[in-house]
């Protein structure tokens, strides 16, 4: 019995020892840098940017009309008939409506443009980490641009490993 409890305590020993001496490994990473540094990311850029000029241009245009609608109105305000009055009024708070109502599809559109040409670009970069973390037997990774961690001990930076995954210079 007393056999058996030695025999039973070195192994739970060895097991405890096996799960200590398995050390952890940390890595980081700035991810808004690397983003930058994909090629893909200008492309993304100048693809939004156009996107969100030409979304501008619209709405210069409508304020112009507005503008230009209001100045007539206030001219000749005084002189027109109650019931014409108040169909102009009418057309500028519809129209005043409707700009309200563009700017705000127009914020929406450029957020889901921005996530559709975005989105595979963080996932291929993602992607890209989770390999080295995977290949370099890497416990924890942090994204430093976040951020969000305010202590840590000393870890590897990925980045060179990274970049090179991503052909990169």
């Amino acid at each position: 019995m007393i056999k058996k409890l030695f025999y039973l305590t070195s192994l739970i020993s060895l097991f405890a020892f096996n799960s200590f001496s398995q050390a952890l490994k940390f890595g980081h990473i700035d991810s808004a840098q690397l983003i930058q540094m994909m090629p893909q990311t200008k492309q993304a850029d100048s693809t939004l940017k156009k996107f969100g000029e030409s979304l501008d241009s619209q709405l210069k245009g409508m304020t112009s009309e507005y503008q230009s609608k209001l100045q007539r109105y206030q001219a000749a305000a005084d002189s027109m008939p109650d019931a014409i009055r108040a169909t102009r009024e009418k057309e500028l708070t519809d129209l005043g409506q409707r700009i309200q109502d563009f700017q705000q599809t127009a914020q929406e559109s450029i957020q889901n443009k921005k996530q559709e040409l975005y989105g595979p670009i963080l996932k291929k970069a993602e992607d890209a980490i989770k390999e080295i973390a995977k290949e370099k037997s890497y416990s924890y990774i942090f994204d430093t641009s976040s951020g969000t961690v305010i202590y840590a001990q000393e870890s590897d930076d990925i980045m060179a490993m990274v970049k090179t995954k991503l052909g990169l210079k």
